[in-house]
C-alpha cells in the first residue's frame, strides 16, 4: 500500500478559508488549527473543567459490552478515569455498512489525531466516534450504493419504520435485512476474502437489536485493536447523565438561538453558503414522545412546541422533564456538539466542510452556556486506487488527481476524437471555420437586402452548424462502437474516481474494498502516519 497526498480545493468558500485564509473567519472559532501553541492552551482549559468521568466510563462501558468491543476499548475507557485524559471526537450516523466510505475516514482522523497529540503531549488522549444514534431520517442511512454494469445503484433495505423514530429505537427487520445483505454480497465478485467477511458480517447483523447495534459491531470489526471508544448519543444511561446539561440548554435556549442566527446572517451577508437552516425561535432540541422525534422551537408566549403544533410544554415542564425524564429529550446539530463538550474533556473536533461550515455559527451557543469551543481540525479525506484503475490511468495517460478532481469525461472525448485521423473535433472546427468564410458574403446581402433577410440568413448558418454538430456527434458515436472495450475502460474509471461527478468517498461504501482488500484494509491505512496539512490522500492498493 503506497498512500500520496494530493491537492484538492473545495468548492465550499467557507471551507476553503477555513483551511487557507483563516483570518478570515478567525472570529467564528475559539481555535486557529494551524497555530501549535492551541494544543497546551486547551488541555489547560480542559484540566480546569470537572466531568462526570468514572459515570460516563461506567455508562460507555455497559454500552461496548453489549457491541463485544475489543479489549483496546475497554482499557481507554478506563483511562477516561484519569483527570489528565482527553478525547479527540468525531460523529455520524449510524448507515448501513458503515455509510459512505468518509465514516471510515473519520475514523481514521480520529485515531491519527489521537495518536499524535498523545506522543506529543504526554498525556492520554483517547479516540471517541460519537454514533448520532437520535437521529431519525431513516431514508439517510437504510441504503449503500453499489456499482452496477457501470453506474451507481442505491440498494435500499426493504424496512419502513411506522413511525419518525431515532435509529437507536429502530428494531431491525431481520428477515428483510437478511434479503438485503445477500443482494449486496450478490453485486461483488467473489475473492478470498467473500465467504468470511459475509459471515461475519451476518453474524454483526444476527446480534444486534437496532441498526445502531449493527454500525457498532461492524466498525469494531474493521478496527479491532485501535483502541477506539464508541457511543451511542441516544442510549438511555447517556441521557440521565445529560439532565442537567439538557437544564442549561433550556434556561439558555434564547441566547443560543440568537447568536447562531446573527453568525448565520453574519455569513450569508459576506457571501458564505450557510448549510444549516435556523430561526431565532428555533429551540434546537427534540422531544420524544410515543416513539416519534418532535422538534421544538419557542413561540411568543415563551412555551415550547412541535413546529406542528404536535406537543405544547411550558419552559417548567421542559425543565422537569430535563430533570426527571431526559431520554425524553435530545439535541439536533446546534445543540449536539455542546452536549459533546459537556460530556468529555474534548481536546479536538473531527469534522467534514459541512459540519466546519455549520461549526462556524455556534460559538455563541457555547458560549450561552459557560462552555469554549474545541479546537476544529477537518476530517482527512481518501480516495482509494485499485491497481486495475492504476493501470488504465496510466495507459490513457491520465494523472489521478485530474480524473479524482473532475473525472475522465474530457479526456475519454479527447480520446475518441484521436482514433481519427484527422481527429473528427479538430474536422469539424475546420469545416465550421470554412462555412461561415464561404455563407458571409450570403449575409452580407441579405442584410442589405432587409432586417427580416438578415435573421434568415442567420437562422440559415445556425442550422447548417447544427447539422455539423450532428453528423460530428454521430461521427464519434461510430467511433465508440469501434472501441466498446476503451470506452468501457473509461467509464470504469469515472465510476470508481470520481462517481455522480464527486468524490469516491461520499458514494462508495466499505464492501467492494474489503470484499477485494481483506478487513484489514482500514487499519493499514491507519498504520500510515498521516498529516491533516494534506488535502487529501491518494491510496494505491
Amino acid at each position: 500500500m503506497r498512500i500520496d497526498p494530493m491537492k484538492l480545493q473545495s468548492k465550499q468558500s467557507l471551507f476553503r478559508d477555513y483551511k487557507n485564509n483563516y483570518q478570515a473567519i478567525a472570529d467564528r472559532f475559539a481555535y486557529n488549527p494551524q497555530e501549535e501553541s492551541i494544543w497546551k492552551d486547551r488541555l489547560s482549559h480542559l484540566g480546569a473543567q470537572s466531568y462526570q468521568r468514572s459515570e460516563l466510563a461506567g455508562v460507555l462501558k455497559n454500552m461496548n459490552t453489549k457491541w463485544d468491543a475489543p479489549e483496546s476499548t475497554f482499557g481507554n475507557i478506563d483511562k477516561l478515569k484519569d483527570e489528565d485524559s482527553v478525547v479527540v471526537i468525531a460523529g455520524q450516523q449510524a448507515g448501513l455498512l458503515t455509510g459512505p466510505l468518509y465514516s471510515v475516514h473519520k475514523i481514521i482522523s480520529v485515531l491519527q489525531l489521537a495518536r499524535e497529540k498523545e506522543k506529543e503531549l504526554e498525556k492520554p488522549v483517547l479516540p471517541v466516534f460519537w454514533i448520532a444514534g437520535e437521529d431519525h431520517d431513516f431514508d439517510e442511512i437504510h441504503h449503500v450504493m453499489m456499482r452496477n454494469e457501470g453506474q451507481m445503484d442505491k440498494m435500499t433495505i426493504g424496512h419502513q419504520p411506522e413511525v419518525k423514530s431515532s435509529v437507536s429505537e429502530i428494531t431491525i427487520d431481520q428477515e428483510k435485512a437478511a434479503e438485503w445483505l445477500n443482494d449486496v454480497f450478490r453485486m461483488v465478485k467473489e475473492t478470498e476474502h467473500t465467504h468470511d467477511f459475509y459471515r461475519e458480517v451476518k453474524r454483526h447483523l444476527e446480534q444486534s437489536e437496532t441498526y445502531t447495534d449493527f454500525f457498532a459491531r461492524l466498525v469494531y470489526h474493521l478496527f479491532p485493536e485501535e483502541g477506539l471508544v464508541l457511543v451511542d448519543a441516544h442510549d438511555p444511561e447517556v441521557r440521565r447523565l445529560e439532565s442537567s446539561y439538557f437544564t442549561k440548554m433550556i434556561e439558555q435556549n434564547q441566547p443560543i438561538a440568537a447568536g447562531v442566527y446573527g453568525i448565520l446572517q453574519k455569513n450569508r451577508h459576506e457571501g458564505y453558503e450557510t448549510l444549516l437552516d435556523s430561526e431565532v425561535d428555533d429551540a434546537h432540541l427534540f422531544y420524544h414522545r410515543d416513539g416519534e422525534r418532535i422538534l421544538l422551537m419557542r413561540d411568543e408566549h415563551g412555551d415550547f412546541r412541535g413546529k406542528n403544533n404536535e406537543v405544547v410544554l411550558s419552559e417548567e415542564e421542559l425543565l422537569r422533564t430535563a430533570e426527571e425524564t431526559p431520554e425524553k429529550l435530545s439535541n439536533n446539530v446546534v445543540t449536539r456538539p455542546l452536549m459533546q463538550e459537556s460530556l468529555f474533556p474534548v481536546l479536538a473536533f473531527i469534522g467534514g466542510p459541512g459540519e466546519i461550515n455549520y461549526w462556524s455559527a455556534l460559538k455563541p451557543a457555547f458560549e450561552a452556556v459557560g462552555l469554549c469551543m474545541p479546537p476544529v481540525l477537518p476530517r482527512m479525506s481518501f480516495t482509494l486506487m485499485d491497481r486495475k484503475t492504476a493501470r488504465n490511468l496510466e495507459h490513457f495517460q491520465i494523472q489521478p488527481e485530474d480524473a479524482i478532481r473532475t473525472g475522465v469525461g474530457e479526456q475519454k472525448m479527447k480520446w475518441i476524437s484521436s482514433m481519427s485521423t484527422p481527429p473528427i473535433h479538430h474536422l469539424s472546427e475546420q469545416v465550421k471555420v470554412e462555412i461561415e468564410r464561404i455563407h458571409a458574403p450570403m449575409r452580407e446581402k441579405a442584410a442589405d437586402l432587409g432586417a427580416d433577410l438578415q435573421q434568415l440568413a442567420d437562422k440559415n448558418l445556425e442550422y447548417i452548424m447544427e447539422n455539423i454538430a450532428f453528423l460530428e456527434k454521430k461521427m464519434n458515436r461510430s467511433v465508440e462502437d469501434r472501441f466498446q472495450y476503451e470506452m468501457s475502460l473509461f467509464d470504469e474509471m469515472e465510476t470508481i474516481l470520481h462517481p455522480g461527478n464527486g468524490l469516491q468517498e461520499r458514494m462508495w461504501n466499505i464492501l467492494p474494498w474489503v470484499n477485494a482488500q481483506g478487513k484489514s484494509l482500514f487499519q493499514e491505512m491507519n498504520r500510515h502516519h498521516l498529516s491533516f496539512d494534506h488535502d487529501h490522500y491518494v491510496v494505491y492498493l
